[in-house]
Protein backbone atom coordinates (compact mmCIF):
# COMPACT_ATOMS: atom_id res chain seq x y z
CA UNK A 1 0.00 0.00 0.00
CA UNK A 2 1.83 3.33 -0.92
CA UNK A 3 -0.11 5.41 0.73
CA UNK A 4 1.15 3.96 3.89
CA UNK A 5 4.95 4.84 2.84
CA UNK A 6 3.30 8.91 2.15
CA UNK A 7 3.34 11.07 4.83
CA UNK A 8 0.20 12.79 5.20
CA UNK A 9 -1.74 14.52 7.78
CA UNK A 10 -3.87 12.61 10.03
CA UNK A 11 -7.53 14.05 8.48
CA UNK A 12 -6.33 13.48 4.84
CA UNK A 13 -4.97 10.04 5.69
CA UNK A 14 -8.36 8.85 6.97
CA UNK A 15 -10.30 10.08 3.80
CA UNK A 16 -8.37 8.23 1.91
CA UNK A 17 -9.04 5.24 3.22
CA UNK A 18 -12.58 5.70 3.31
CA UNK A 19 -12.62 7.03 -0.43
CA UNK A 20 -10.41 3.22 -1.13
CA UNK A 21 -13.17 1.20 0.74
CA UNK A 22 -15.74 2.83 -0.64
CA UNK A 23 -14.29 2.15 -4.38
CA UNK A 24 -13.51 -1.24 -3.41
CA UNK A 25 -17.14 -1.69 -2.24
CA UNK A 26 -18.31 -0.32 -5.79
CA UNK A 27 -16.05 -2.40 -7.53
CA UNK A 28 -17.82 -5.41 -5.69
CA UNK A 29 -21.26 -4.37 -6.42
CA UNK A 30 -20.41 -3.96 -10.18
CA UNK A 31 -18.83 -7.93 -9.90
CA UNK A 32 -22.03 -9.18 -7.99
CA UNK A 33 -24.02 -6.70 -10.93
CA UNK A 34 -22.30 -9.13 -13.45
CA UNK A 35 -22.56 -12.31 -12.34
CA UNK A 36 -26.22 -12.46 -11.47
CA UNK A 37 -27.12 -10.67 -15.45
CA UNK A 38 -24.67 -13.74 -16.53
CA UNK A 39 -26.65 -16.07 -14.81
CA UNK A 40 -30.19 -14.88 -16.13
CA UNK A 41 -28.50 -14.54 -19.31
CA UNK A 42 -27.31 -18.18 -18.63
CA UNK A 43 -31.27 -18.74 -17.57
CA UNK A 44 -32.73 -17.22 -20.24
CA UNK A 45 -30.21 -19.41 -23.09
CA UNK A 46 -31.50 -22.55 -21.12
CA UNK A 47 -35.23 -21.50 -21.44
CA UNK A 48 -35.14 -20.37 -25.16
CA UNK A 49 -33.52 -23.93 -25.47
CA UNK A 50 -36.44 -25.75 -23.83
CA UNK A 51 -38.64 -23.41 -25.82
CA UNK A 52 -37.68 -24.82 -28.75
CA UNK A 53 -37.17 -28.75 -27.56
CA UNK A 54 -40.64 -28.28 -26.93
CA UNK A 55 -41.84 -26.86 -29.95
CA UNK A 56 -40.36 -29.19 -32.11
CA UNK A 57 -41.99 -32.14 -30.12
CA UNK A 58 -45.11 -29.92 -30.93
CA UNK A 59 -44.70 -29.82 -33.98
CA UNK A 60 -43.26 -32.98 -34.80
CA UNK A 61 -46.34 -35.25 -32.73
CA UNK A 62 -48.87 -33.08 -34.84
CA UNK A 63 -47.36 -34.02 -38.01
CA UNK A 64 -47.58 -37.67 -36.94
CA UNK A 65 -50.46 -38.03 -35.50
CA UNK A 66 -52.67 -35.16 -37.21
CA UNK A 67 -54.73 -36.50 -39.93
CA UNK A 68 -55.99 -38.97 -37.23
CA UNK A 69 -56.41 -36.44 -35.07
CA UNK A 70 -58.46 -34.39 -37.41
CA UNK A 71 -60.76 -37.50 -38.05
CA UNK A 72 -61.61 -37.76 -34.84
CA UNK A 73 -62.35 -33.57 -34.24
CA UNK A 74 -64.39 -34.09 -37.27
CA UNK A 75 -66.33 -37.58 -36.21
CA UNK A 76 -66.46 -36.16 -32.61
CA UNK A 77 -68.25 -32.60 -34.01
CA UNK A 78 -70.66 -34.68 -35.88
CA UNK A 79 -71.35 -37.15 -32.24
CA UNK A 80 -72.18 -34.43 -30.37
CA UNK A 81 -75.58 -34.38 -30.37
CA UNK A 82 -76.27 -37.94 -31.28
CA UNK A 83 -78.81 -38.71 -29.07
CA UNK A 84 -80.57 -35.07 -29.89
CA UNK A 85 -80.79 -35.78 -33.28
CA UNK A 86 -81.71 -39.83 -32.96
CA UNK A 87 -84.46 -38.83 -30.47
CA UNK A 88 -85.37 -35.84 -32.74
CA UNK A 89 -85.95 -38.21 -35.85
CA UNK A 90 -87.57 -40.80 -34.18
CA UNK A 91 -90.12 -38.38 -32.30
CA UNK A 92 -93.46 -39.60 -34.17
CA UNK A 93 -92.74 -42.90 -33.16
CA UNK A 94 -91.44 -42.58 -29.29
CA UNK A 95 -94.78 -41.10 -28.12
CA UNK A 96 -98.88 -41.75 -28.06
CA UNK A 97 -101.02 -39.65 -26.97
CA UNK A 98 -103.75 -41.12 -24.22
CA UNK A 99 -107.37 -41.31 -25.47
CA UNK A 100 -109.91 -41.42 -22.64
CA UNK A 101 -109.75 -42.76 -19.77
CA UNK A 102 -107.83 -45.97 -21.22
CA UNK A 103 -105.25 -47.50 -18.69
CA UNK A 104 -101.21 -48.32 -19.61
CA UNK A 105 -100.99 -51.98 -20.02
CA UNK A 106 -99.07 -54.24 -17.12
CA UNK A 107 -94.85 -54.97 -18.55
CA UNK A 108 -96.19 -58.50 -18.35
CA UNK A 109 -99.32 -57.71 -21.18
CA UNK A 110 -96.59 -55.50 -22.96
CA UNK A 111 -94.53 -58.53 -23.35
CA UNK A 112 -97.20 -60.74 -24.33
CA UNK A 113 -98.26 -58.38 -27.60
CA UNK A 114 -94.77 -57.99 -28.67
CA UNK A 115 -94.21 -61.39 -28.76
CA UNK A 116 -97.36 -61.98 -30.53
CA UNK A 117 -96.77 -59.04 -33.18
CA UNK A 118 -93.44 -59.94 -33.59
CA UNK A 119 -92.30 -63.38 -32.41
CA UNK A 120 -89.29 -63.66 -34.53
CA UNK A 121 -87.67 -61.10 -32.48
CA UNK A 122 -85.01 -61.17 -29.81
CA UNK A 123 -84.83 -58.39 -28.06
CA UNK A 124 -81.72 -57.51 -25.41
CA UNK A 125 -83.84 -55.44 -22.95
CA UNK A 126 -87.42 -53.39 -22.58
CA UNK A 127 -87.24 -50.00 -21.44
CA UNK A 128 -89.71 -47.00 -20.40
CA UNK A 129 -89.50 -43.80 -19.44
CA UNK A 130 -91.42 -41.77 -16.74
CA UNK A 131 -92.13 -39.35 -19.48
CA UNK A 132 -95.86 -38.67 -20.55
CA UNK A 133 -97.17 -41.19 -22.86
CA UNK A 134 -93.69 -42.22 -23.63
CA UNK A 135 -94.09 -45.65 -25.67
CA UNK A 136 -92.15 -48.52 -24.84
CA UNK A 137 -89.09 -49.48 -26.28
CA UNK A 138 -87.53 -52.80 -27.60
CA UNK A 139 -84.00 -53.15 -28.49
CA UNK A 140 -83.05 -55.40 -30.82
CA UNK A 141 -79.56 -54.97 -31.11
CA UNK A 142 -77.88 -54.62 -34.71
CA UNK A 143 -81.42 -54.55 -36.51
CA UNK A 144 -82.58 -51.53 -33.91
CA UNK A 145 -85.54 -50.39 -31.89
CA UNK A 146 -89.27 -51.17 -32.12
CA UNK A 147 -91.89 -48.93 -30.31
CA UNK A 148 -94.57 -50.57 -28.81
CA UNK A 149 -97.58 -48.41 -27.64
CA UNK A 150 -98.14 -48.85 -23.88
CA UNK A 151 -102.13 -48.51 -24.19
CA UNK A 152 -103.17 -51.04 -26.74
CA UNK A 153 -99.70 -52.76 -27.01
CA UNK A 154 -99.43 -52.32 -30.84
CA UNK A 155 -96.12 -51.64 -33.01
CA UNK A 156 -96.28 -47.97 -32.90
CA UNK A 157 -93.19 -47.83 -35.35
CA UNK A 158 -89.41 -48.77 -35.67
CA UNK A 159 -86.65 -46.48 -34.79
CA UNK A 160 -84.82 -44.51 -37.71
CA UNK A 161 -82.48 -47.57 -39.17
CA UNK A 162 -80.97 -44.52 -41.41
CA UNK A 163 -79.77 -42.18 -39.07
CA UNK A 164 -78.78 -44.93 -36.31
CA UNK A 165 -76.62 -46.32 -38.93
CA UNK A 166 -75.18 -42.62 -39.96
CA UNK A 167 -73.91 -42.59 -36.01
CA UNK A 168 -72.85 -45.92 -35.89
CA UNK A 169 -70.65 -44.90 -39.10
CA UNK A 170 -69.43 -42.19 -37.78
CA UNK A 171 -68.69 -43.90 -33.79
CA UNK A 172 -66.57 -46.39 -36.18
CA UNK A 173 -64.26 -43.75 -37.75
CA UNK A 174 -64.46 -42.30 -34.71
CA UNK A 175 -63.40 -44.80 -32.09
CA UNK A 176 -61.32 -47.30 -34.67
CA UNK A 177 -61.02 -45.24 -38.02
CA UNK A 178 -63.51 -47.89 -39.30
CA UNK A 179 -61.56 -50.63 -39.21
CA UNK A 180 -62.75 -53.90 -38.99
CA UNK A 181 -62.28 -57.46 -38.03
CA UNK A 182 -58.67 -58.18 -36.38
CA UNK A 183 -57.95 -54.43 -37.34
CA UNK A 184 -59.73 -52.86 -35.20
CA UNK A 185 -57.96 -53.61 -32.29
CA UNK A 186 -55.34 -52.05 -34.39
CA UNK A 187 -57.79 -48.66 -35.32
CA UNK A 188 -58.44 -48.72 -31.44
CA UNK A 189 -54.78 -48.37 -30.84
CA UNK A 190 -53.63 -45.56 -33.01
CA UNK A 191 -56.91 -43.26 -31.83
CA UNK A 192 -55.33 -44.18 -28.16
CA UNK A 193 -52.23 -43.16 -29.13
CA UNK A 194 -53.53 -39.97 -31.22
CA UNK A 195 -55.41 -39.05 -27.99
CA UNK A 196 -52.33 -39.20 -26.14
CA UNK A 197 -50.86 -37.06 -28.38
CA UNK A 198 -53.58 -34.55 -28.72
CA UNK A 199 -53.15 -34.17 -24.91
CA UNK A 200 -49.61 -33.43 -25.18
CA UNK A 201 -50.45 -31.21 -27.87
CA UNK A 202 -53.19 -29.03 -25.66
CA UNK A 203 -50.37 -28.55 -22.98
CA UNK A 204 -47.40 -27.91 -24.82
CA UNK A 205 -49.25 -25.55 -26.57
CA UNK A 206 -50.49 -23.55 -23.60
CA UNK A 207 -47.21 -23.52 -22.74
CA UNK A 208 -45.60 -22.03 -26.55
CA UNK A 209 -48.88 -19.92 -26.49
CA UNK A 210 -47.54 -17.87 -23.17
CA UNK A 211 -45.51 -14.85 -23.89
CA UNK A 212 -42.11 -14.92 -22.08
CA UNK A 213 -43.55 -11.62 -20.42
CA UNK A 214 -47.10 -11.36 -19.51
CA UNK A 215 -48.75 -7.69 -20.95
CA UNK A 216 -51.31 -6.96 -22.92
CA UNK A 217 -49.35 -5.68 -25.70
CA UNK A 218 -48.16 -9.24 -26.53
CA UNK A 219 -50.84 -11.06 -25.41
CA UNK A 220 -53.10 -9.14 -27.66
CA UNK A 221 -52.27 -10.17 -31.26
CA UNK A 222 -52.93 -14.14 -30.02
CA UNK A 223 -55.61 -13.19 -28.09
CA UNK A 224 -58.42 -12.74 -30.69
CA UNK A 225 -59.18 -12.90 -33.94
CA UNK A 226 -57.40 -10.22 -36.11
CA UNK A 227 -58.85 -8.65 -39.45
CA UNK A 228 -56.74 -8.20 -43.23
CA UNK A 229 -54.63 -11.09 -42.22
CA UNK A 230 -53.89 -13.70 -44.84
CA UNK A 231 -51.60 -16.54 -45.78
CA UNK A 232 -49.29 -17.18 -43.06
CA UNK A 233 -50.18 -14.41 -40.58
CA UNK A 234 -53.77 -15.43 -41.03
CA UNK A 235 -53.22 -19.07 -40.09
CA UNK A 236 -50.75 -18.29 -37.35
CA UNK A 237 -53.56 -15.62 -35.45
CA UNK A 238 -55.77 -18.65 -35.97
CA UNK A 239 -53.98 -21.43 -34.44
CA UNK A 240 -52.85 -19.59 -31.35
CA UNK A 241 -56.74 -17.64 -31.05
CA UNK A 242 -58.06 -21.02 -30.75
CA UNK A 243 -55.64 -23.11 -29.42
CA UNK A 244 -56.33 -20.37 -26.61
CA UNK A 245 -60.00 -20.75 -26.29
CA UNK A 246 -60.30 -24.35 -26.79
CA UNK A 247 -57.26 -26.17 -25.20
CA UNK A 248 -58.75 -26.08 -21.51
CA UNK A 249 -61.53 -28.04 -23.27
CA UNK A 250 -59.58 -30.12 -25.47
CA UNK A 251 -57.09 -31.24 -22.39
CA UNK A 252 -60.73 -32.25 -20.43
CA UNK A 253 -61.81 -34.52 -23.14
CA UNK A 254 -58.61 -36.00 -24.60
CA UNK A 255 -57.93 -37.16 -21.12
CA UNK A 256 -61.35 -38.94 -20.43
CA UNK A 257 -60.81 -40.34 -23.67
CA UNK A 258 -57.47 -41.64 -22.56
CA UNK A 259 -59.03 -43.46 -19.49
CA UNK A 260 -61.81 -44.86 -22.07
CA UNK A 261 -58.71 -46.21 -24.76
CA UNK A 262 -56.79 -47.99 -22.67
CA UNK A 263 -57.36 -50.11 -19.51
CA UNK A 264 -54.29 -49.20 -17.72
CA UNK A 265 -55.71 -45.55 -17.95
CA UNK A 266 -58.72 -46.83 -16.42
CA UNK A 267 -57.10 -48.97 -13.94
CA UNK A 268 -55.01 -45.76 -12.86
CA UNK A 269 -58.18 -43.98 -11.81
CA UNK A 270 -58.89 -46.90 -9.19
CA UNK A 271 -55.34 -46.68 -8.23
CA UNK A 272 -55.54 -42.95 -7.83
CA UNK A 273 -59.05 -43.10 -5.25
CA UNK A 274 -57.73 -45.67 -3.35
CA UNK A 275 -59.88 -48.55 -4.83
CA UNK A 276 -59.27 -51.78 -5.79
CA UNK A 277 -58.79 -52.62 -9.56
CA UNK A 278 -61.81 -54.85 -11.03
CA UNK A 279 -59.72 -58.49 -11.91
CA UNK A 280 -60.07 -58.50 -15.98
CA UNK A 281 -62.10 -61.32 -17.43
CA UNK A 282 -60.37 -64.63 -18.15
CA UNK A 283 -59.26 -64.96 -21.42
CA UNK A 284 -61.24 -67.94 -22.87
CA UNK A 285 -59.27 -70.80 -23.75
CA UNK A 286 -58.00 -71.92 -27.53
CA UNK A 287 -59.51 -73.71 -29.96
CA UNK A 288 -62.69 -73.89 -27.07
CA UNK A 289 -65.87 -75.28 -29.53
CA UNK A 290 -68.74 -72.75 -29.38
CA UNK A 291 -71.41 -72.89 -27.24
CA UNK A 292 -74.95 -74.06 -28.71
CA UNK A 293 -77.51 -71.75 -29.19
CA UNK A 294 -80.10 -71.44 -25.89
CA UNK A 295 -83.67 -70.91 -26.85
CA UNK A 296 -84.57 -67.34 -26.77
CA UNK A 297 -86.83 -66.99 -23.17
CA UNK A 298 -88.75 -64.40 -22.35
CA UNK A 299 -89.96 -63.77 -18.67
CA UNK A 300 -93.52 -64.48 -17.61
CA UNK A 301 -95.51 -62.92 -14.74
CA UNK A 302 -92.63 -60.15 -14.68
CA UNK A 303 -94.97 -57.86 -12.92
CA UNK A 304 -94.26 -58.24 -9.37
CA UNK A 305 -90.60 -57.61 -9.80
CA UNK A 306 -91.49 -55.21 -12.14
CA UNK A 307 -93.53 -53.62 -9.13
CA UNK A 308 -90.20 -54.62 -6.97
CA UNK A 309 -88.29 -51.87 -9.13
CA UNK A 310 -90.00 -49.45 -9.15
CA UNK A 311 -90.55 -49.42 -5.27
CA UNK A 312 -86.71 -49.62 -4.47
CA UNK A 313 -86.29 -46.35 -6.83
CA UNK A 314 -89.98 -44.44 -6.29
CA UNK A 315 -88.34 -41.47 -8.04
CA UNK A 316 -87.22 -43.23 -10.90
CA UNK A 317 -87.02 -41.80 -14.48
CA UNK A 318 -86.56 -44.56 -16.90
CA UNK A 319 -86.35 -48.67 -16.25
CA UNK A 320 -85.00 -51.13 -18.14
CA UNK A 321 -85.05 -54.68 -17.91
CA UNK A 322 -82.64 -56.99 -19.57
CA UNK A 323 -83.81 -59.60 -21.85
CA UNK A 324 -84.15 -62.94 -22.02
CA UNK A 325 -85.01 -63.20 -18.73
CA UNK A 326 -86.18 -66.76 -17.50
CA UNK A 327 -87.29 -68.28 -14.13
CA UNK A 328 -83.78 -67.58 -12.52
CA UNK A 329 -83.39 -63.59 -12.04
CA UNK A 330 -84.44 -60.46 -13.53
CA UNK A 331 -81.81 -57.64 -13.87
CA UNK A 332 -82.81 -54.10 -14.06
CA UNK A 333 -81.31 -50.94 -15.29
CA UNK A 334 -82.33 -47.71 -13.36
CA UNK A 335 -82.24 -44.21 -13.51
CA UNK A 336 -83.31 -43.29 -10.11
CA UNK A 337 -83.15 -39.54 -10.98
CA UNK A 338 -81.76 -37.99 -7.45
CA UNK A 339 -77.90 -37.84 -8.88
CA UNK A 340 -76.21 -35.20 -10.14
CA UNK A 341 -74.23 -37.32 -12.77
CA UNK A 342 -77.84 -37.93 -15.07
CA UNK A 343 -75.94 -40.55 -16.97
CA UNK A 344 -75.68 -42.64 -13.11
CA UNK A 345 -77.75 -45.91 -13.38
CA UNK A 346 -78.08 -48.31 -10.83
CA UNK A 347 -78.98 -51.94 -10.97
CA UNK A 348 -81.38 -54.55 -9.09
CA UNK A 349 -81.27 -58.01 -9.74
CA UNK A 350 -84.30 -60.05 -8.72
CA UNK A 351 -83.97 -63.49 -7.85
CA UNK A 352 -87.32 -64.83 -8.96
CA UNK A 353 -89.61 -67.38 -7.42
CA UNK A 354 -88.07 -66.57 -4.01
CA UNK A 355 -89.66 -63.78 -2.12
CA UNK A 356 -86.87 -60.99 -0.59
CA UNK A 357 -83.84 -62.65 -2.58
CA UNK A 358 -82.55 -59.35 -4.55
CA UNK A 359 -79.48 -57.55 -4.80
CA UNK A 360 -79.58 -54.10 -5.07
CA UNK A 361 -76.43 -52.07 -6.34
CA UNK A 362 -77.08 -47.81 -6.36
CA UNK A 363 -74.85 -45.91 -8.16
CA UNK A 364 -74.03 -43.58 -5.03
CA UNK A 365 -72.97 -46.53 -3.25
CA UNK A 366 -70.51 -47.77 -5.69
CA UNK A 367 -66.68 -46.56 -5.52
CA UNK A 368 -65.21 -43.30 -6.07
CA UNK A 369 -63.81 -44.66 -8.95
CA UNK A 370 -66.47 -46.19 -10.44
CA UNK A 371 -68.16 -43.11 -10.28
CA UNK A 372 -65.48 -40.82 -11.56
CA UNK A 373 -65.47 -43.12 -14.75
CA UNK A 374 -68.48 -43.30 -15.34
CA UNK A 375 -68.75 -39.23 -15.33
CA UNK A 376 -65.38 -39.58 -17.93
CA UNK A 377 -67.52 -41.26 -20.31
CA UNK A 378 -70.27 -38.54 -20.72
CA UNK A 379 -68.06 -36.05 -20.09
CA UNK A 380 -66.34 -36.89 -22.94
CA UNK A 381 -69.31 -36.08 -25.19
CA UNK A 382 -70.23 -33.48 -22.82
CA UNK A 383 -73.28 -34.77 -22.23
CA UNK A 384 -72.67 -34.73 -18.36
CA UNK A 385 -73.39 -30.80 -18.50
CA UNK A 386 -76.40 -31.20 -21.09
CA UNK A 387 -76.84 -29.28 -24.01
CA UNK A 388 -74.29 -26.42 -23.13
CA UNK A 389 -71.63 -29.05 -22.60
CA UNK A 390 -72.70 -30.93 -25.77
CA UNK A 391 -71.95 -27.55 -27.90
CA UNK A 392 -69.20 -26.42 -25.78
CA UNK A 393 -67.89 -30.28 -26.98
CA UNK A 394 -68.89 -29.26 -30.39
CA UNK A 395 -67.03 -26.33 -30.68
CA UNK A 396 -63.74 -27.83 -29.11
CA UNK A 397 -63.66 -30.27 -32.03
CA UNK A 398 -64.65 -27.60 -34.34
CA UNK A 399 -61.34 -25.87 -32.92
CA UNK A 400 -59.35 -29.38 -33.02
CA UNK A 401 -59.89 -29.92 -37.18
CA UNK A 402 -58.94 -26.31 -37.34
CA UNK A 403 -55.98 -26.23 -35.16
CA UNK A 404 -55.02 -29.34 -37.47
CA UNK A 405 -55.43 -27.87 -40.80
CA UNK A 406 -53.75 -23.98 -39.44
CA UNK A 407 -50.82 -26.15 -37.42
CA UNK A 408 -50.33 -28.28 -40.91
CA UNK A 409 -50.26 -24.96 -43.30
CA UNK A 410 -47.77 -23.37 -41.05
CA UNK A 411 -45.44 -26.54 -40.39
CA UNK A 412 -45.74 -26.56 -44.74
CA UNK A 413 -44.68 -23.05 -44.80
CA UNK A 414 -42.11 -23.55 -42.37
CA UNK A 415 -40.20 -26.47 -44.50
CA UNK A 416 -40.94 -24.70 -47.67
CA UNK A 417 -38.73 -21.72 -46.53
CA UNK A 418 -36.22 -24.03 -44.92
CA UNK A 419 -35.66 -25.08 -48.84
CA UNK A 420 -35.54 -21.70 -49.95
CA UNK A 421 -33.81 -19.88 -47.55
CA UNK A 422 -30.48 -18.13 -49.11
CA UNK A 423 -27.02 -19.85 -48.01
CA UNK A 424 -25.50 -18.34 -45.16
CA UNK A 425 -28.47 -17.48 -43.40
CA UNK A 426 -30.89 -19.17 -41.01
CA UNK A 427 -34.69 -19.23 -39.96
CA UNK A 428 -34.89 -19.56 -35.52
CA UNK A 429 -38.66 -18.28 -35.18
CA UNK A 430 -40.83 -20.55 -33.99
CA UNK A 431 -43.86 -18.66 -35.29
Amino acid sequence: DWSASVPLASGVRERFTLGRKFLDTKEAFRFEDSLASGTLALQSIHMKTFRKVIFWMHLVTALVAGVVIFVMSVTGALLAFERNIIEFSERDVRYTAATGDVQKLSPQEVINKFKAARPEAKPTAMAITKEENANWAFNLGREGFVYVNPYTGGIAGEGNKQVRAAMSELRSWHRWLAMSGEQRDVGKLVTGVSNFVFLFLAISGIYIWMPRKLNWRLIKPVFWFRRGLRGKARNFNWHNVIGFWSSLFLIIFTLTAVTISFKWAGDLVYVLTGNDVPASAPAPPANQPPKPEEAYVYPANIDPDWDAAEEYAPKWKSLSLKLPAGNDAAVFTIDEGIYWNTFGRSTLTVVRNTPGATKWERYGDQNSARQIRSWFRFTHTGESFGIIGQIIGFIACIGGAFLVWTGFSLAFRRFWKWRHVPEGETDNSLG
